[in-house]
């Protein structure tokens, strides 16, 4: 790894620029020997993450694919995000730690809102509801990803309220278990 730029007592302080292998790797503001403030990370010459550095650490920013379309996107410093699947939007909410958590939705190829709700560590938890083409099919409790209780609508009518067991209405699973011992 080469470095260009500021040093002051060996470390590297104010604008610089690392390269590996001849090729730069980033180009932003450090101080004593970290990345702190703005920068720009390159993999194979090409721009893969711009934002703000704290420390080291990823503070805020924006992550960039093949083709240098967004893939993801922190909003601000307190951890709203968005998601994105080449150029279309897949989910906006609140990380922490690099995972969803509280609230965000998803969202299907065509816009469509997919699932809004609550997040713990990257998995449903809380209260949710899920859409199929842009209509509710379920009002649910989430418990690490399975809905355990709730509605179910088919065509905007309920059509079931109660507990699910593995995302599963348990009066279907009742009528699949009398169906297996018959």
């Amino acid at each position: 790894m080469y470095f260009k730029g500021r040093y002051i007592i060996y470390e590297s302080n104010g604008k610089g620029k690392e390269y590996e292998y001849g090729r730069l790797k980033f180009e932003g503001e450090y101080l004593n020997g970290k990345r702190n403030g703005r920068g720009k990370e390159y993999l194979n010459g090409k721009l893969i993450f711009e934002g703000k550095y704290l420390n080291d650490i990823k503070f805020s920013e924006k992550g960039y694919g093949e083709n240098n379309n967004i893939i993801y996107e922190f909003i601000n410093d307190n951890g709203k995000v968005k998601e994105y699947d080449y150029d279309e939007l897949k989910f906006e909410g609140e990380y922490l730690n690099g995972k969803r958590e509280g609230k965000g939705k998803e969202y299907e190829h065509n816009d469509k809102l997919k699932f809004e709700g609550e997040y713990l560590n990257d998995k449903r938890n809380g209260k949710g509801k899920e859409y199929w083409n842009g209509k509710l099919i379920y009002e649910c409790e989430y418990l690490n990803g399975y809905n355990l209780k709730g509605k179910l609508y088919v065509d905007g009518h309920l059509e079931y309220e109660g507990k699910f067991l593995y995302n599963i209405k348990e009066m279907n699973m009742m009528k699949m278990v009398i169906l297996y011992l018959n």
